[in-house]
């Protein structure tokens, strides 16, 4: 029988993949369920998820009450390693996209970006929160990569910040939703599909850029700035 100090350990979230001491059951069902919503969505049951992680459909119950407390643990996971990812690389992020760059570079995480992808589509307010601590993050990381002198400067970090989280998970997200994957259960290989297709235009935008002149962009400068202009 375990003792009630090794219960505690085992509910707290981790910054990270499930290491040899946070292997239990309840880490087990957790990063099942985190990758059977991933791919099945969130109407997934509790008998599936505790297939996929060698427990019984009571033992889910037992440790997570109700399949509304196990997403919401999912939840906190996904975003303390979405966290951990972002911290780990702030050296090395030159683009708005490498967020999905690392997780193709590690087939463990796909799941996590899975999740994601399935809170965006299924509107809940998580997905609003996912949102808001990717582009907090993507503000530090941008800020420390023009620091770095590989990045360049924005008028307004924190629009470019958002803009670049949008539509990188956007552009995933229209994917694997207009052309829906052949083997759902392949979450790395969907992102490495989707790199595949989308980096060499993308890397030519963010390091050549695309209109030959700053015309237009001083154009609206002037506009915007003109007293009395509604810029809300």
């Amino acid at each position: 029988m375990r003792s009630a100090r090794s219960d505690r350990s085992t509910s707290s979230s981790r910054n990270g993949p499930v290491d040899a001491d946070d292997l239990t059951a309840r880490a087990r069902i957790r990063d099942a369920a985190v990758r059977r919503f991933a791919v099945e969505g969130f109407g997934a049951s509790v008998r599936t998820i505790a297939a996929d992680a060698g427990v019984s459909a009571g033992l889910v119950m037992h440790h997570f009450g109700t399949k509304t407390k196990l997403r919401a643990e999912c939840d906190a996971q996904v975003l303390a390693t979405i966290r951990r990812l972002k911290e780990e690389n702030v050296a090395t992020v030159a683009a708005g996209q490498s967020f999905l760059q690392r997780f193709a570079a590690a087939d463990e995480n796909a799941p996590v970006l899975g999740y994601v992808l399935r809170s965006m589509q299924d509107g809940s307010p998580l997905a609003r929160e996912f949102i808001d601590h990717m582009v907090t993050d993507a503000v530090g990381y941008t800020r420390d990569g023009v620091a770095a002198g590989v990045i360049v400067p924005s008028r307004d970090d924190a629009a470019r910040a958002r803009y670049l989280t949008l539509s990188s998970l956007g552009a995933l997200l229209l994917e694997v939703t207009l052309d829906p994957p052949s083997d759902p259960d392949d979450l790395a290989g969907i992102v490495r599909n989707y790199l595949t297709n989308s980096y060499l235009p993308m890397m030519e935008l963010f390091t050549e850029g695309f209109l030959t002149s700053r015309r237009t962009l001083d154009e609206y400068l002037l506009y915007v700035n003109e007293p009395g202009a509604n810029n809300s």
